[in-house]
């Protein structure tokens, strides 16, 4: 009997799938470099450069018609993933450079890869960490420009498929996920790339940084997933594969469906109300939320849209996009944050060829002479029947909660409507850390961990290390401890907005440490109203007070082991 092959990874999307290898990538013949050479065959090899410019026109169009079907049906999130690709494949810099080197004799595929790699690098020296981590963009381009030379992707296999690849992108998913795909391993990545939100919002478990060697498995053979574990098995027996397939696909089938009228507080085990919202992109996402039962938003991400543009959006713009949101939340928290392009996000018009501008993110909307006002303006117009509170992003001064707090005030006059409440999101440690600064200025705390975790740490969001479960290190649960304190002195609500207010471990500890209002992605609103369900308060604020002086993660997650067990 053949001994099953395991292959451990870093959980990026929760669940478990049972399905047959599908191997997108291979290693070209005579070489065992299996994670950096995808096939490409003679043919792909031997293109000529119009062959090759053709390719990557072939990509950008694609991934352009991808993004508009997508954001035809409501799902702006992956659009606005998916659109980024398309820019990519049609940058004329990366495009020139492949075509060049093929013009000059050399090998298309090489071309390719050494073209993207080359700009891939580029981008990695960029200081700004989020924005580095867009290198690994330009190699998923480069791997569909190899698949169209060869003439496409190669077959899959016949029923339930679980993808493999170096660097599984979010195109990958999207496209497969009516196509069979039950769960992906990808050797590149991590739990905050662009490929593990589409996942979890697909429900496709996912895991990141698998041994290459897995690439080099055969085509078609079973395989197991166990995404919460983060462990790909491959060549289990055959009783033992169908047998998981078979609880899986009941899992899945019996999953709670939500129903409108279960919105409003939750409660734990000891009767604390808490409250759930949902974080949301597009109309789609906000029905979801509701339908499971979220009180309203938590965190409206207005950037989205508009990450790709070449100027600051207009009122009218603004609308086009809030209206269908805010138009569900009549009587409903709607807490709508102020375009966000930081980060990763940064659109064209406020970067260059060096990366980001001087003074890009909140310091270019404060500093634009209408951006701000068009889209308050906007906001209140699109949510005039909805409970608004207005968040501002990646704040560090006191001066920045001032310079919105009178615009608004400017524009809720304009408008003789009523002046929303503001708040501001902590995710940098400098702030969280002057928290008590702060309180005094705004109506209310709205926690980024993704972020907070990452500034604490020191990782980028498509780091390997990163993913929601690091809110769990000591020294972040310390900043959330003082911002929770600062927030209930000065008697403000505090929430909860990031990835981590969804983590089954994370949670009782956010729940201990005094937060009672969660906003998490509409998907995972059923699972974490049963998670808090079965909390104990007490038993958390004992937990947290433990975690916070522990000396490392590992410490507190044997706590939370260990207080699950007992």
């Amino acid at each position: 009997m053949t001994t099953p092959r395991r292959y451990p990874g870093q959980a990026a999307a929760p669940g478990s799938a049972a399905g047959l290898i599908y191997q997108a990538d291979a290693a070209d013949p005579g070489t065992t470099e299996h994670a950096a050479r995808p096939a490409v065959g003679a043919a792909g090899a031997a293109a000529t450069p119009a062959q090759v410019e053709a390719a990557f026109a072939a990509v950008a169009a694609d991934r352009r018609a991808l993004a508009a079907r997508l954001r035809a049906a409501g799902r702006t999130d992956e659009a606005d993933i998916i659109a980024v690709a398309a820019l990519i494949a049609a940058d004329g810099v990366l495009v020139g450079a492949a075509v060049a080197a093929t013009a000059a004799g050399g090998d298309a595929a090489a071309a390719v890869r050494e073209a993207a790699e080359a700009q891939a690098a580029a981008i990695e020296a960029i200081p700004n960490p989020e924005l580095a981590e867009r290198g690994a963009d330009v190699r998923q381009v480069a791997a569909a420009v190899l698949d169209h030379l060869a003439g496409g992707q190669r077959d899959r296999p016949t029923g339930p498929v679980i993808l493999v690849r170096r660097d599984v992108a979010a195109a990958d998913l999207i496209e497969l996920a009516e196509d069979g795909l039950v769960g992906a391993a990808s050797v590149a990545g991590g739990a905050s790339s662009h490929a593990a939100i589409v996942a979890r919002g697909l429900g496709i478990p996912l895991i990141t940084g698998v041994d290459q060697a897995v690439l080099a498995e055969p085509p078609g053979s079973l395989a197991i997933l166990a995404g919460d574990a983060g462990e790909l098995v491959i060549g289990p027996a055959g009783g033992q594969w169908l047998a998981a397939r078979e609880k899986f696909a009941i899992r899945s089938n019996a999953a709670p469906r939500g129903r409108c009228g279960q919105a409003g507080p939750s409660r734990t085990a000891d009767g604390q109300d808490v409250v759930i919202l949902c974080n949301v992109a597009s109309a789609a996402e906000t029905r979801r939320g509701l339908a499971a039962g979220a009180a309203g938003v938590g965190l409206l991400r207005t950037e989205i849209p508009f990450t790709g543009r070449s100027d600051w959006p207009s009122k009218s713009q603004h609308l086009a996009q809030l209206t269908p949101i805010l138009g569900l939340l009549g009587g409903r928290v709607a807490t709508v944050r102020l375009l966000d392009f930081s980060g990763d996000k940064i659109p064209p018009f406020l970067r260059d060829a060096a990366g980001p501008r001087p003074g890009a993110g909140l310091a270019a909307l404060l500093g634009h002479p209408a951006a701000l006002a068009d889209q308050l303006q906007a906001v209140l117009a699109a949510g005039r029947d909805a409970d608004l509170a207005i968040l501002i992003p990646m704040v560090g001064s006191l001066d920045e909660v001032a310079s919105v707090r009178e615009q608004l005030e400017r524009a809720t006059a304009g408008a003789g409507a009523r002046t929303p409440r503001l708040g501001i999101m902590v995710e940098l440690a400098a702030t969280a850390a002057s928290a008590e600064a702060f309180a005094p200025a705004v109506d209310f705390f709205s926690i980024g961990t993704n972020d907070l975790a990452g500034d604490v740490l020191g990782l980028g969001r498509l780091s390997l290390d990163a993913g929601p479960r690091l809110a769990a290190e000591p020294r972040v649960l310390a900043l959330i401890e003082h911002v929770a304190a600062a927030a209930a002195d000065a008697g403000i609500p505090v929430s909860v907005c990031g990835d981590a207010a969804a983590d089954p471990v994370v949670l009782p500890l956010l729940v201990g440490l005094g937060v009672r209002t969660f906003s998490v992605p509409a998907a995972y609103v059923e699972r974490v109203r049963a998670w808090l369900a079965a909390l104990d308060a007490d038993e958390c604020a004992a937990l947290a007070a433990k975690s916070v002086t522990a000396s490392t993660i590992s410490d507190v997650q044997d706590l939370a082991r260990h207080a699950r067990d007992s």
